[in-house]
């Protein structure tokens, strides 16, 4: 049985961050052998991931890579338990590393992509569960997209948000300076504080536009001055009133343009189309809100400090 020094303890704590007597034991464990004591340690740090599997992580990043063509755009949301580990360089370069993994790749799942290799020694999943051993945070891919063709992207807040716009027009167009300031200013409308649901009326199903009339009829009905009517005359007054209470709330090209809000979107796309000689229509967007609808994680301190206290 090989000595371990303190020194040995000592530098597998730095090369890890593990705990000392963590650090200790798996030394012994490899009679001394400091790669082998890293590999114990990384194989006891999948149980440690799979414990942390089940803390909320609503924390994170949004981000977007383009290939070195500029006709592929990746974006993705990996999710962190704390807003401190998502400023984490090493966590970023981790989101940028799958990033290129979708790109050259193509999965068409989280399965699929967790499958893929990340570098030479771990897939995907297996880079996560290191990371959460490595950073002790639960982390998690929740989604991403990948889009091919003349896009626009933007990133607000440092990664809080994330828009990937699509755009049918001419190569011609698309390689104008005015169209790329055009696009860009398209990304900012989506990533506002109305943020849409559609492109156009179009692209909305007929089951939401119905549901959507229910909604409007029912509060209708709630309103003293026109209760009275028949149910046929109040659906015809919602009807007309769709454009403002719904279509121009939830259609990209319907709403007023951030900034020149005496035209909307669809006016702004018309008249740059106009500008530059030829056509352009917005055929999709994808916008991706750090921790969307995941419940956040609170910190009770004062509890943890007392259970560390007691030793549990």
């Amino acid at each position: 049985m090989a000595a371990i020094t303190a020194k040995m303890v000592a530098d597998l704590r730095t090369k890890t961050g593990c705990g000392m007597m963590d650090c200790k034991k798996a030394l012994s464990e490899a009679n001394g052998d400091m790669d082998e004591a890293v590999k114990i340690l990384r194989e006891k740090g999948l149980s440690v991931a799979a414990k942390k599997a089940s803390r909320v992580a609503a924390e994170g990043i949004v981000d977007i890579m383009t290939s070195e063509d500029g006709k592929t755009v990746a974006m993705i949301e990996v999710n962190a338990e704390t807003d401190f580990v998502a400023k984490n360089a090493t966590f970023q370069a981790f989101v940028r590393g799958i990033l290129s993994v979708i790109i050259k790749n193509r999965p068409a799942s989280i399965e699929e992509l967790n499958e893929l290799p990340y570098d030479e020694s771990f897939t995907v999943e297996g880079k996560r569960k290191d990371m959460v051993f490595t950073i002790g945070e639960n982390m998690t891919i929740r989604r991403f997209v990948v889009v091919d063709g003349i896009t626009s992207t933007y990133i607000h807040g440092k990664g809080t948000t994330g828009v990937v716009v699509k755009f049918n027009t001419s190569e011609q167009i698309a390689g104008k300076a005015e169209f790329t300031e055009f696009s860009k200013n398209i990304a900012l409308q989506i990533a506002a504080g109305n943020p849409p649901t559609y492109v156009s009326r179009d692209s909305i199903p007929e089951s939401a536009v119905e549901e959507e009339l229910n909604v409007q009829i029912a509060a209708a009905k709630n309103d003293e001055k026109l209760a009275s009517k028949p149910e046929a005359v109040l659906k015809k007054i919602v009807e007309g009133k769709m454009g403002k209470l719904f279509y121009e709330r939830v259609c990209l090209v319907e709403q007023p343009y951030v900034k020149e809000d005496s035209i909307s979107v669809g006016e702004y796309v018309k008249r740059t189309a106009k500008e530059l000689g030829g056509e352009i229509e917005i055929s999709g967007f994808w916008l991706y809100e750090k921790g969307e609808g995941l419940e956040k994680r609170e910190d009770d301190f004062a509890a943890e400090i007392e259970s560390l206290v007691k030793g549990k």
